[in-house]
Formats: structure tokens, C-alpha cells, sequence
């Protein structure tokens, strides 16, 4: 097989049918930003959002734009705009905290309903390889609880195998967030109800990169973060979902006001909202927001099905040229090979992991490190080109033909990697 050029990838280029996209981002010059699966770049429009936010909104029209910019709503408008992304019907999504605030929120009501129905199911099934945030979520509930649930860990082909009629949710990401690797949520989740689980997914490194089917696949519940790859911008609100057959039945525990039935009502006790807006809690984060909303637009105008093929093809191209190459220098392809089982980022791990990908930093190509030895590079779709992901690999083969890695102002620990 012949060798890719640099041609070859500037001629997928000129006929990526996404390629006007890349001018809606504030992408720095000199710079290949392939860490979007970590935080999405700027979108241009973000920074004239900001100031009409801050300046007009609230600056000038204060307390009124509560009513006058709708900012009461804009949890539920948001998440009726990220629904169609993620196979949700309007008022199914509501954009609001933290996503491992709202796992709490929804893995404490999937439990409280099994609670009721079936009060001798105490299993969670989750990844151990999961992100951490969801696993410490589960076990802090536990203990809030009293430590009458237990977790079982489960991976790879052991999960379906987990699940039988003393699980009372099954929790799990539909992108694993270091591998890559995609679970088969139709699958599990079928499996979850005929065995009378609910199910739970992340969707974190899913939204906004790949087509998800949360309704075909009869989900109940989901989270996900918006600061990924839909750009909301550092810390974005995350969302949740709730299928509507659970509204108003599987209620969250934090009961703020803006979960009541009627918040202005004032009342002294509280009376759930049956409808999405039960999973707000308080007063709302407007200036993230308004953020969140301008990266939302963007990928409500782009064809999910085109992002995900390019996605695909440029992990494809990513680890072709990493073997043509950078064959010599043992990296370790760690994603799944066939990209249908693979999200928008390939993880490829070496010993020096960290020292290779602080050198590429320093020279202009962002991805990150996950301990202990594995680089990551995503594959934002909508900005990242062919001919960044060729340049990145001349990048990473330079770095290591001239051991530039071994620089000692590389192999000093960030507090972020």
C-alpha cells in the first residue's frame, strides 16, 4: 500500500462537507487542536453572547431579564434544542449542574423506584475503568444510603453477564472516556429491562460526536456534559435526561425550588414539578448558560451522520499514519481498531506517555495524558481537518526520531494532564 501524503489528506479536505464549519471557531494560529474530547474550542460567536449577556442583559436590563431574555426557561429550552442530538423527545432534556451532580440526581431516582418495587434489589452495575467521577458518585450515594446497595464492577463482555434480577440499575458510559471503546446500549439496555433494571447512561463522550438513540433504545435515564463536543465552553452545564414514562414517579432528592411544582408559589413545602423540571435544583448558572447555547446551535445545524463518518475516518487516518510513520517507536493502539466500536478519539499508550505528549504540546499539538500511559487525541469533526492530523503525527515522529521527549521541562508533572 502506498504511503499517505500531505496531498492526499489536503484533497479529503477540499471534499470534507463539513469543512465551513471550522471558520464558525476561534481556533489559535499555529495551533492543532485535537482535544475537543476533553473541551470543545471556542466558537466566534460565543464572545459577542458574552457580552450581550453580561452587558445588555444583565447589565442594562437586570432583574427584568428573567422574564424579558426568558433566562427562567432556559434550562428546558436548551434541553429541547440537545434532544434531537441525543434521541430525545422535547421535554424529555433539561441542561442544568454538573454531570456528577446530575448522576446523583438520577441514579438516586432509578433507585428510590426499584426501591419501592422491587426492595430486594441492591445491585449497581458499573465499569471500574469508568471515569472516576461516576464511580465516586455511586459510592458516596451508597454510603448516604447506609451501605445497603453494592456496586459490582464489571468490563468488556463480563457487563451483559452482570446483569440478572438482583441488579437494580445498570450505570454505565456509552463512550469509554480513556479507550474510546463504544458499548452497545440497545444491547444493554434490553437486557437491563427484561431482567426489570433501569438503566442509566453517559453520555459525555457521545453527544455531539455521534448519533445516539436514547428513545429507540427505550433508555430511562441519561447525563452527559455540553463542554465536550458541543462547545459550551470550560465547566458548560451538563443535562439530563429523563424518558417521559418515568416523569413525575422517579423524583431526584436535591429539592430545590426550581423543581417544585410552582416556585413562585413560595409554598414551605415542597411539591415536585411532574415533568423534566423536577431534576433542577436551584437557581440556574445564565452567563454558562448562553454559552452553552451558542455551541448547541452549531451542532444543531450539523448532520450528526456526516460528523460521525468523518470522525471515523479521520481515527482511521490517524492510526495509519502512526504505523507508516511512527512504527519504530512502539506505541500501543489502545481504541478499537474497527471504528464502528470506536467514538471521535484514539488512545495509544508508551511508557513515556507523558514527557511525548507535553513535547506536542509545546510544539502546538494538544491532546492530553491518562495515567499511567496512555496519550488521547480527539477527533473533533466539525474543526479539525485531515491535514492537522497528518501534520500531528510529523509532529509526534519528529518529537520522537530526536528524542525530544527526554527534555526535562517535559517530564515535570501539571497539576492537569
Amino acid at each position: 500500500m502506498t504511503q499517505l501524503t500531505r496531498q492526499d489528506c489536503e484533497r479529503l479536505d477540499q471534499d470534507d462537507p463539513l469543512a465551513a464549519f471550522r471558520q464558525e471557531f476561534d481556533l489559535p494560529e499555529n495551533t492543532i487542536y485535537l482535544n475537543g474530547n476533553s473541551l470543545g474550542a471556542m466558537p466566534k460567536k460565543a464572545l459577542d453572547q458574552a457580552r450581550q449577556t453580561v452587558i445588555n442583559e444583565w447589565g442594562k436590563d437586570l432583574i427584568k431579564s428573567w422574564n424579558v431574555h426568558d433566562w427562567f426557561s432556559m434550562p428546558q429550552r436548551l434541553g429541547d434544542r440537545l434532544a434531537p442530538l441525543i434521541g430525545a423527545e422535547a421535554g424529555e432534556v433539561v441542561v442544568t449542574d454538573s454531570t456528577g451532580i446530575n448522576l446523583f440526581k438520577v441514579l438516586s431516582a432509578a433507585l428510590t423506584v426499584q426501591q419501592k418495587a422491587c426492595p430486594d434489589r441492591k445491585k449497581i452495575v458499573m465499569e471500574g475503568s469508568n471515569f472516576p467521577t461516576d464511580n465516586y458518585t455511586a459510592q458516596g450515594l451508597i454510603k448516604l444510603l447506609g451501605d445497603q446497595h453494592e456496586i459490582v464492577f464489571a468490563e468488556g463482555e463480563d457487563i451483559l453477564q452482570s446483569i440478572d434480577d438482583s441488579v437494580a440499575v445498570v450505570c454505565l458510559t456509552h463512550v469509554h472516556y480513556k479507550s474510546g471503546r463504544i458499548l452497545d446500549m440497545e444491547a444493554i439496555t434490553e437486557r437491563t429491562q427484561a431482567c426489570g433494571a433501569l438503566s442509566i447512561w453517559d453520555l459525555c463522550h457521545s453527544a455531539g460526536a455521534m448519533p445516539v438513540d436514547l428513545n429507540g433504545c427505550n433508555a430511562d435515564f441519561a447525563v452527559g456534559c455540553t463542554y465536550k463536543y458541543l462547545n459550551g465552553g470550560p465547566g458548560s452545564p451538563a443535562f439530563i435526561f429523563t424518558a417521559k414514562r418515568h416523569q413525575g414517579k422517579a423524583l431526584q432528592p436535591l429539592t430545590g425550588w426550581w423543581g417544585h411544582a410552582a416556585p413562585f408559589a413560595f409554598e414551605r413545602d415542597y411539591t415536585p414539578a411532574d415533568n423534566i423540571s423536577q431534576m433542577l435544583s436551584g437557581t440556574q448558572p445564565i452567563v454558562s448558560l448562553a454559552m452553552t447555547e451558542v455551541g448547541l446551535d452549531i451542532s444543531a445545524r450539523a448532520d450528526l451522520n456526516l460528523v460521525r463518518q468523518k470522525s471515523q475516518r479521520l481515527g482511521d487516518l490517524f492510526i495509519r499514519l502512526l504505523n507508516e510513520r511512527c512504527a519504530e517507536y512502539q506505541f500501543r493502539v489502545v481504541s478499537p481498531a474497527d471504528n464502528e466500536l470506536r467514538g471521535s478519539q484514539v488512545a495509544i499508550a508508551h511508557e513515556q506517555g507523558y514527557a511525548i505528549m507535553q513535547a506536542m504540546i509545546a510544539r502546538g499539538v494538544i491532546g492530553d495524558f491518562r495515567a499511567p500511559d496512555t496519550l488521547r487525541v480527539g477527533f473533533s469533526a466539525l474543526y479539525v481537518s485531515y491535514a492537522d492530523v497528518y501534520d500531528a503525527v510529523e509532529t509526534l515522529r519528529d518529537i520522537m526520531k530526536n528524542s525530544i521527549w527526554q527534555q526535562p521541562e517535559y517530564n515535570r508533572r501539571h497539576a492537569v494532564t
